[in-house]
């Protein structure tokens, strides 16, 4: 395998572009319940832990583009082979292809018991499933570049939701914030952990680099939208503790559907509907890059064809679908991926690029004495 990709000049794309790229693979299924995940942790304080969160997340990101940098246009799984060797680096790689297949499927399945919990109670799942992945597959076979458009696409078509806050914001108490910085520290960092789920997603940035252009503008875009959702995220939350009872916040499974259903518009009473139908635009960026970096490694570590990883994925995650039957087994589910998360996405990403800075630091130091001698 080689470290280094050499993808055509006609299939790479602008830096500015990262933006919107970043900010929709992180915006998904797990903003809708955030609020009360963070809620059962941190209490009052959830948006301070959401916002934290986010500004850990900046220092990962921070880590991932500094070591991507140390290459000249290196994803993960060449990286691997570089510094672990051919057996140990295709078997992380392979782990990690096990991970990103795993968001895939949790991303799918979450929207799909929300369409049946808000719009279709009697819809199967496995009828929703097929569409959603039959529409993810025909966006990945046509390429990064299409994947890039769908993603600022996603960002561009639902901006406006973020407008429809202003309207439970009227409601709100502003008492239920305080004391500010009340939570004791062991619970506001299982806080920042609770938010893994909404968060992860920028780990992505490991395979999608050798496509972008300007190399130099990766860290200052990437950034931007990785703010954006910070931000976003930390307004969303702080809303709805205001807005709903701490009881009732406990209690609702998606606080944010749940503040969209006091929006009232002529002949249309139940404006969730169209939240709920807007969310698949918002969640099908982050299904697409998933499905598209998973893929990948077919082509990357066993030398074959993209098109039937695709397929493959598509197919075993179809085919998984039929076993979620009730909601405790998607819960237990969607828990794993984010343990599996935090862990590969925020943890490992820092580790290894300890590694690959000190590799690189002994090879340019024996490399120098070598000159020198």
């Amino acid at each position: 395998m080689k470290v280094n990709l050499q993808p055509k000049e006609s299939i790479l794309f602008n830096a500015f572009l990262l933006f919107f790229i970043i900010h929709s693979v992180q915006s998904g299924v797990g903003l809708i319940g955030l609020p009360r995940i963070v809620y059962l942790e941190a209490k009052h304080d959830g948006w301070i832990a959401v916002f934290l969160a986010g500004v850990i997340t900046a220092v990962v990101l921070w880590f991932m583009i500094i070591m991507l940098k140390q290459y000249d246009s290196a994803d993960l799984y060449g990286i691997h082979v570089d510094v672990f060797g051919k057996w140990v680096g295709n078997f992380l790689s392979i782990v990690y292809m096990i991970y990103l297949t795993a968001s895939f499927f949790v991303i799918l399945m979450n929207y799909i018991e929300i369409v049946q919990v808000w719009i279709f109670p009697n819809l199967p799942s496995w009828q929703l499933a097929l569409v959603l992945i039959l529409l993810t597959v025909y966006a990945v076979f046509g390429g990064i570049r299409i994947l890039v458009g769908v993603a600022f696409l996603s960002v561009v078509g639902t901006a406006w939701l973020a407008l429809i806050l202003l309207v439970p914001m009227r409601y709100v108490d502003t008492t239920h914030v305080f004391p500010i910085m009340n939570t004791e520290i062991p619970h506001l960092l299982k806080g920042i952990k609770s938010t893994t789920l909404s968060m992860m997603g920028f780990e992505l940035i490991l395979f999608i680099y050798p496509f972008v252009k300007e190399k130099k503008k990766v860290l200052l875009f990437a950034q931007l939208g990785n703010l954006y959702t910070t931000l976003l995220s930390t307004i969303v939350t702080l809303v709805a503790i205001m807005f709903f009872a701490s009881d009732s916040l406990e209690r609702i499974i998606w606080p944010v559907l749940s503040m969209f259903k006091i929006v009232r518009l002529p002949n249309l009473e139940r404006f969730e509907f169209i939240a709920v139908s807007f969310w698949m635009l918002i969640i099908l960026p982050n299904m697409c890059l998933y499905l598209w970096s998973a893929s990948k490694g077919f082509s990357r570590i066993l030398h074959g064809k993209q098109k039937w990883g695709i397929l493959i994925i598509a197919l075993l995650t179809f085919g998984a679908s039929f076993f979620i039957k009730i909601r405790y087994q998607m819960n237990t589910v969607t828990d794993i991926v984010a343990q599996a998360g935090f862990l590969l996405a925020f943890c490992y990403p820092v580790m290894l690029s300890i590694i690959v800075f000190i590799k690189k630091w002994l090879i340019r130091r024996k490399k120098s004495n070598a000159e020198s001698s």
